[in-house]
């Protein structure tokens, strides 16, 4: 049975990013950054990015948007999205 992760996908430095949470380790989370414009990415897209990474969607996962803030001090600050889901390693893809 495959391993289960939490991905997310938030806006860094004026690009959409994707990224699979590893805890408990010191190794670099694997990361996919999307070329192009701040449009937010489509499933497929972000299906794709996640393939790219050795990581599919949990059947069944939905993806969860969460608002956050630059900062959290400020109401006014800017709104940061941030959107999460659950992956599953594939096979032979993390050891």
């Amino acid at each position: 049975m495959a391993q289960t992760f939490t991905a997310q996908m938030s806006v860094f430095k004026g690009r959409w990013r994707l990224y699979v949470v590893l805890l408990n380790t010191t190794e670099r989370w694997p990361e996919f950054t999307f070329a192009g414009s701040l449009a937010v990415p489509t499933f497929t897209q972000r299906t794709e990015a996640l393939s790219v990474l050795g990581f599919e969607p949990v059947p069944g996962a939905q993806w969860r948007w969460t608002e956050d803030s630059d900062d959290p001090d400020n109401p006014a600050s800017p709104v940061v999205l941030i959107a999460a889901t659950q992956v599953r390693s594939w096979a032979g893809a993390i050891a």
